[in-house]
């Protein structure tokens, strides 16, 4: 497994398709507030390079062990969803509808997927308020 520096300083690919505004303290703090949730704080240093957008290829992709309709081992990651409200953009705090028009379950943080599959923070089992750790994405 690669260090997060290394991971961070190459996550982000081109392009600006769903890319939000630059990250700023107060939208983090809204996101929080909405969400019931404490976001990790290696997801925030990862939108703090770049606020949400097209994942580099050599990060596309999130293993798993559930074989599932694209990979006996993974599901993409082509991108990640920023805080923001930039029109016509999925951003976190779209979270509150797409948990409720795809019936995910809650409390869970979607950060990237089309309705086929999500790849999501799940705070089930920590509970809403959960301290900032280390990342803990899982498909749901």
């Amino acid at each position: 497994m690669a260090p997060f520096g290394d991971v961070k300083a190459s996550f982000w690919g081109t392009g600006d398709h769903g890319v939000q505004p630059p990250l700023v303290a107060g939208a983090i703090e809204e996101a929080e507030d909405l969400l019931g949730v404490r976001l990790p704080q290696a997801l925030l240093d990862l939108l703090g390079v770049q606020n949400g957008g097209p994942v580099a290829d050599a990060w596309n992709a999130l293993p798993t062990d559930q074989p599932n309709s694209w990979s006996p081992t993974h599901v993409p990651l082509a991108e990640l969803f920023g805080i923001g409200r930039r029109e016509g953009t999925l951003s976190l705090l779209d979270t509150p509808y797409l948990v409720q028009e795809w019936d995910l379950p809650s409390p869970t943080v979607p950060l990237s997927g089309d309705g086929h599959y999500w790849i999501a923070l799940d705070y089930r089992a920590s509970g809403h308020r959960a301290s900032r750790l280390s990342p803990g994405s899982t498909p749901i």
